[in-house]
């Protein structure tokens, strides 16, 4: 792979992809724990799901990344919390979090572009990916800011 792409520097892309997603496994279990109100279930349920593909999209970008003669980096990225558990105040979070992901995602294929097809065909999956998370939760977010 190094006579197709920058291989040191798709391996630190891919770290920080894969600490961002381990963050993300941290931040929406800790947000499935704290959501309190008569919408509380399906906000819990949706909070599970979410960490459980960040959890899933980390393990993606640790055997990419392996693969590529990498070693993953141990830790997760920073989680800014701001203690106001208001749902509109989580699904903010939430959503500064999503686009902070999306950015990864693009930097990455910035990074692989018409060098790798798989590579950059998993960047595109998964900024689809984030895309629609971010579209969901701004939907999410429309029922607690209207009034």
């Amino acid at each position: 792979m190094d006579e197709l792409i920058d291989v040191p520097q798709t391996v630190a892309v891919l770290n920080e992809i894969l600490k961002a997603e381990l963050s993300g496994v941290v931040r929406y279990t800790h947000y499935s724990l704290v959501i309190t109100g008569p919408n509380r279930l399906p906000l819990v349920a949706f909070m599970q799901a979410q960490a459980s593909e960040s959890l899933v999209h980390a393990q993606q970008a640790g055997e990419i990344l392996t693969g590529l003669g990498g070693h993953p980096d141990q830790g997760i990225a920073p989680i800014e919390e701001s203690h106001d558990h208001h749902i509109d105040k989580i699904l903010r979070e939430s959503i500064a979090h999503e686009r902070a992901a999306l950015k990864l995602y693009r930097k990455l294929l910035q990074t692989v572009g018409d060098q790798s097809v798989y590579l950059e065909e998993y960047a595109r999956t998964q900024i689809g990916a984030e895309e629609m998370h971010l579209l969901e939760m701004n939907k999410l977010l429309r029922d607690y800011t209207i009034g």
